[in-house]
This record gives structure tokens, sequence and C-alpha cells, in this order.
């Protein structure tokens, strides 16, 4: 039997992209568990506040991967 992650309010991606700001290169490993833990709830329970998880950690992914690249491709 399968666990699933639940999350009724969404507590736990809107947390996890706090935390993939302050903590740079972790922070795509903790957007990319953000999306993965909002889709799970979404599947039990749609709200605004897991929605709002959704779209935040993937604009987490996005910034991630701007700042990766713009740290790899500085010439420092």
């Amino acid at each position: 039997m399968e666990t699933i992650v639940s999350s009724r309010n969404g507590s736990i991606p809107s947390t996890l992209v706090i935390l993939s700001i302050i903590l740079p290169f972790i922070g795509l490993i903790l957007s990319v568990v953000g999306i993965i833990v909002s889709r799970k709830s979404w599947k039990e329970e749609a709200n605004g506040f897991i929605a709002s998880g959704l779209i935040c950690s993937i604009v987490g992914v996005v910034v991630q991967l701007f700042v990766s690249f713009y740290f790899l491709t500085s010439n420092s």
C-alpha cells in the first residue's frame, strides 16, 4: 500500500518554496519536491492554497535553473 503525503492546506509546498529561495542550489531539489507534494495534494483536494504552492514551486524551479546557469557560466 502506497502512502500519499497529504497536505490539506498546502503548507508543505509553501514552506519548501521559502526554503528554496534561501538555499540556492538545494532550492532546485526543494522546489521539485514541492511540485510533487502539491500534485499529490491536488488529487485529494483542490483549493487555492495548494494551487499557489504548485505555482510558486514551478516558479522556484525556473528561478533556480537561472541562478544555477548563472553561477556555472560566470567567469570568476
